[in-house]
């Protein structure tokens, strides 16, 4: 797998597995994790091998940027929020550094990013890609952060660079995804199927990705037996993900079908916040005892990210807050603080979902500027701004 394959396991970087604070050891001398290492795990050995790189050299830049690149893609795998950490850990040294090489900044970036300190991610990147013009994987974080914040014109010039740089499908399915929001969601659609077809020989890592974009394009739209088909080709290659389980419970729990969410995630979704939300709101459509346990859990959760004055992860805690509490107005709230941070589909979905079971109509307008302005093709929205408006 490349590098920016494997970047590109995070999904974009909003990924809701990754909204948990990292954990970061106290000195460079404690042990981080240790890994059961098999003569047939590959991923295993390489990890191994970075983190006894860097630890016999902690302050040479390539050694502790390519451990923070390979953490970052174990996060997006597994949803554990202890790879940032490891990953802030092995970045320690720069800091502060307002001029560090340009591995680094991209690295640096992404911790940066993970925290939505977007500014400041996007003057290292910025910085990087003037650097090495070259190097793809600082415009694919520059076009991710636009996509978060919902600069499109920003993100579609820093996909065509990317285009120039990256594996065919990486460049397509990145336009594409700037496309399906901004008016254009079935000729994105079939331009990305094409390219899938084309480029049938790619990696699994990026058609994992490739196809969980294309499963989005055509779920936003409403071509949901589509977005089926490309969400169980993308699962059918057999590649951890945990954006790829996440969306695809999201998907199976607006067709009413939550028995499919416990099953889909009942082997290890408790591991990450993302999937245990799925599961919980699962159960309760159920019925299953299960539901109780799993709200306290996510209950205890939330609690420790509001005592570390942690704010990444409010678009999840509103779902939460809506879906298993019932409490509308601290859903809305969190989900209005979050919507001035980071305005993708999901997070515009959610302010119309909890300000219309809040009745807080005049919440909703920045989501229905949004739409506005994008053209955003999106049945689920506009249904939502007509039920707000029909209770006007």
């Amino acid at each position: 797998m490349t590098r920016f394959a494997a970047l590109l396991l995070l999904g974009w970087l909003t990924n809701p597995a990754l909204q948990a604070a990292p954990y970061t050891p106290s000195d460079d001398t404690r042990v981080l994790e240790r890994l059961p290492l098999r003569a047939a795990d590959p991923a295993a050995r390489e990890l191994a091998a970075l983190r006894a790189r860097w630890r016999s050299a902690p302050r040479d830049p390539a050694a502790a940027a390519a451990l923070a690149r390979r953490l970052f893609q174990l996060a997006g795998v597994d949803g554990d929020p202890r790879h940032v950490g490891h990953a802030q850990a092995a970045l320690e040294p720069w800091s502060a550094d307002p001029s560090p090489p340009p591995a680094v900044r991209i690295a640096r970036a992404a911790i940066l990013q993970y925290g939505h300190h977007f500014d400041a991610a996007l003057s290292d990147l910025q910085a990087a890609a003037m650097a090495e013009p070259d190097e793809p994987e600082a415009h694919a974080w520059i076009a991710a952060i636009h996509l978060v914040r919902a600069d499109y014109d920003d993100a579609r010039a820093a996909c065509h660079r990317l285009a120039d740089l990256a594996e065919p499908l990486i460049g397509v399915a990145c336009i594409a995804t700037v496309d399906s929001l901004t008016g254009q969601a079935a000729a994105a659609s079939r331009t990305l199927r094409d390219a899938l077809r084309r480029e049938g020989g790619a990696e699994p890592a990026q058609r994992l990705w490739a196809l969980t974009r294309l499963a989005e394009i055509d779920e936003r739209r409403g071509a949901h037996v589509e977005a089926e088909a490309a969400y169980r080709e993308a699962l059918s290659l057999g590649l951890r993900d945990v954006y790829l389980r996440a969306a695809y419970a999201d998907f199976l729990l607006d067709r009413s079908r939550p028995a499919e969410v416990l099953a889909l995630l009942s082997d290890d979704g408790a591991r990450a916040d993302v999937l245990l939300l799925r599961l919980a709101i699962a159960a309760k459509a159920t019925g299953d005892a299960r539901v109780a346990g799993w709200t306290r859990e996510l209950q205890a959760r939330f609690d420790a990210t509001q005592a570390r004055r942690d704010t990444t992860h409010r678009k999840e805690e509103a779902r939460f807050a809506l879906e298993l509490l019932g409490q509308a107005q601290r859903a809305f709230v969190l989900a209005r603080d979050n919507y001035a941070v980071q305005r993708e589909y999901a997070d515009a979905r959610m302010l119309l979902e909890a300000a219309l079971a809040a009745g807080q109509r005049a919440g909703a307008e920045p989501v229905r500027q949004w739409m506005t302005r994008t053209r955003i093709e999106a049945p689920a929205l506009a249904a939502l701004v007509a039920r707000l408006e029909a209770a006007k």
